[in-house]
């Protein structure tokens, strides 16, 4: 313990007793005092005055900030961050099934693709786009999802827009002669006796046999651009603004707008089951949707819609399918 340390904490000037000196009255500050003791000729031995001395010097030393001062009980603790949670991929989310995805694959549905609406589907099916519709319960045909699975054939149960066909031919049957008796009917004996004559297989048609139809070119001016897979789908042909665009046979209209890109003015007939025809640029169209056409009757004006030039571009679908017009349409 500092036997001085009272003295450095003191603003006056030590009691002479404390040192052995006779008491006497001392002055204001340490260093004054230590004079004041000297010129009065305290006893102070050798050791006192330098312990003296280097108190002194620690007081007048002293600095004024104070030592840092740790509260370990409240020092801040180094918490280690959380680690950051890892992304979660696309895959790895639980996402709802997409309508009709266990259908994916099968004959007769369509997975939908980036830019596809029903009306393509319909023409690249074969079908009315709104049956497509209605059989899928879409309520608002502009809203399909990509990866969404359309049926694009017909159930069982449904009712199909049906096109327009000729009625058939009235079949005459033969009346028995005048005054001739009504021919009796056979005993089952006697039929079962009388040999029975040879059943001829009656020849069968084919599948499509009846949905053939006999063409007409829907434009009088001359081809400008023929069929290819790739880049021109139908057949071009040429002419005036306003030209009659007629149809190409009997139908019904499937389509009548502009909501498919690349076609302009549009006009979708469906023959039957097997055959569709599209009228596409047109500057006027003439019929509505679910309207009844007739071969030869106009439905439109020729026109430049969508197109860098006056044309018609017609193509002949087969079961959706793009096929040549050329090998259709009569020879000129």
């Amino acid at each position: 313990m500092n036997p001085f340390g009272s003295f450095c904490s003191q603003p006056a000037a030590p009691s002479a007793l404390a040192y052995g000196a006779s008491a006497g009255p001392g002055p204001a500050d340490e260093a004054a005092g230590l004079r004041w003791y000297l010129a009065r000729g305290s006893l102070l031995g050798p050791l006192a005055l330098a312990a003296l001395m280097s108190v002194l010097a620690g007081c007048s030393s002293r600095s004024l900030t104070t030592a840092p001062v740790e509260d370990r009980g409240t020092a801040a603790r180094t918490v280690p961050a959380p680690a950051p949670a890892a992304p979660v991929s696309a895959a790895s989310r639980p996402t709802a099934p997409v309508a009709g995805s266990e259908n994916a694959g099968k004959p007769g549905f369509y997975t939908v693709k980036p830019g596809d609406t029903l009306i393509r589907i319909g023409l690249d099916s074969g079908q009315n786009w709104r049956d497509i519709s209605r059989w899928n319960a879409i309520e608002n045909p502009n809203q399909i999802e990509v990866g969404q699975v359309l049926r694009v054939t017909p159930p069982s149960d449904a009712v199909v827009t049906r096109p327009v066909t000729s009625s058939a031919a009235p079949v005459s049957v033969p009346l028995p002669p005048q005054g001739a008796a009504p021919a009796k009917a056979a005993s089952p004996q006697a039929s079962a006796s009388l040999p029975q004559p040879p059943v001829l297989a009656q020849a069968q048609p084919s599948a499509n046999a009846e949905d053939e139809i006999a063409w007409l070119w829907p434009a009088q001016g001359a081809a400008i651009a023929g069929f290819d897979e790739v880049k021109n789908k139908g057949l071009d042909i040429g002419g005036r603004a306003g030209d009659p665009v007629l149809a190409a046979a009997d139908g019904r209209v499937v389509y009548s707008g502009a909501g498919l890109r690349g076609y302009g003015n549009l006009i979708i007939l469906k023959h039957n089951n097997t055959y569709l025809t599209a009228y596409a640029h047109n500057q006027t169209l003439l019929v509505k949707e679910d309207q009844s056409v007739r071969k030869g009757q106009k439905i439109a004006e020729m026109g430049s819609s969508d197109a860098d030039r006056v044309k018609l571009h017609f193509e002949i679908r087969r079961q959706g399918k793009p096929v040549d017009p050329a090998k259709y349409l009569p020879a000129r």
